[in-house]
């Protein structure tokens, strides 16, 4: 794209972005009908202790892993509309971890204590790609005031996980340790990078900047989950 002009891709982003809702919708819908189902519990979940309900929950996750590739779509849409200040090391971290780990975690550990992040994070992607799809409508843009509240519900996310997870390593239930142990740790870069995003973006910022939405910020922006760096809707700071 160096010497090509930037695309718009408005009707394109339009289309990607409400697709991606509705799939973490089902996502999210078909992971609480099947843990639901499967009497799953929160503290701590084997892998074979659910039967047919573990099965269901795999496939979910199949899913969920199958999204990861689909989301790389976003670093496209950057690169097409030359939005390449968006293309931080957050969102290039991001996107390219969690692709591979979850290939590890189809491989390995499909389901059972696997599927409370997953829950959280399509919860949160359907906010956020909806919040990405509306922007890209002109006339919605002035009530997309509650763009912070994502990050800040990312955050809450992250936290939620971890404890979720460690609460199988104090009170295991055969679910592999290390997993559980790499799952906090990457948890915790996480953390680090979009407190640091937060305070970048909207601590550091005067208040009637916080907020404000321009056109050169619509249609794109994403992380996984994250708010910090999906396809375009992100704020022009780029600490992600």
């Amino acid at each position: 794209m160096r010497n090509r002009p930037a695309y718009s891709l408005k009707s394109v982003l339009v289309v990607y972005n409400f697709s991606v809702t509705m799939l973490s919708f089902y996502m999210l819908f078909e992971l609480i009908s099947a843990s639901w189902a499967g009497g799953y519990r929160l503290q701590c979940q084997g892998l074979s202790e659910a039967g047919d309900a573990d099965i269901r929950v795999a496939k979910v996750l199949w899913w969920y892993y199958f999204s990861k590739l689909i989301e790389f779509l976003d670093t496209i849409f950057f690169v097409l509309r030359k939005k390449n200040s968006q293309i931080t090391f957050l969102h290039v971290y991001h996107h390219a971890s969690m692709f591979n780990i979850w290939w590890c975690v189809l491989n390995w550990i499909p389901c059972g204590q696997s599927f409370f992040g997953p829950t959280l994070n399509s919860f949160i992607h359907v906010l956020m790609y909806s919040y990405y799809g509306l922007s890209t409508i002109p006339s919605l843009q002035k009530y997309l005031w509650w763009k912070r509240y994502l990050t800040q519900a990312q955050l809450v996310q992250f936290f939620l996980t971890i404890t979720h997870t460690l609460s199988a390593v104090v009170v295991p239930c055969g679910f592999p340790t290390g997993c559980l142990l790499f799952q906090t740790s990457y948890m915790f870069t996480l953390v680090i990078l979009f407190i640091n995003f937060y305070i970048q973006t909207y601590r550091k910022k005067a208040p009637r900047d916080a907020g404000k939405l321009t056109g050169a910020d619509v249609g794109s922006h994403h992380l996984n989950g994250h708010f910090a760096s999906v396809n375009g809707t992100a704020t022009k700071q780029k600490a992600q």
